[in-house]
């Protein structure tokens, strides 16, 4: 399990495990925001804090809810808005770099090819 939380500690979580894997995207949002992304099964991820303590945005084709802590601002996690879709994002900053630092790293170019970059 590897615990998580933003700047202040308003929003709290845990996951089941440490991720093996976390994405670097290059769209236009992502790389402003400076977000790592690790990817799980909402069952797999743990918030232990209200779900008002975050606030979110929507972009593009507004399939993905990005929430970030109303307090500090940091961009925690991001949601899937069709419930059906069995994936969420969460930052991997949000994590002790002791968690990561296992993690392999992709580059991922959502900003022209919609593919990773390298493989």
């Amino acid at each position: 399990m590897a615990d998580a939380s933003c700047h202040c500690g308003a929003v709290k979580f845990t996951l089941q495990f440490a991720p093996r894997q976390i994405t670097d995207c290059y769209c236009s949002i992502c790389r402003r925001y400076g977000a790592l992304w690790a990817y799980y099964a909402p069952e797999e991820v743990n918030f232990t804090t209200e779900d008002d303590r975050t606030e979110t945005y929507m972009w593009d084709d507004h399939s993905i809810r990005l929430h970030r802590c109303k307090t500090c601002g940091c961009v925690t996690h991001w949601s899937p808005v069709e419930p059906a879709r069995n994936r969420m994002g969460i930052n991997a900053r949000m994590l002790d770099p002791v968690v990561v630092a296992d993690a392999s790293l992709r580059h991922f170019d959502g900003a022209d090819t919609e593919s990773y970059i390298g493989e």
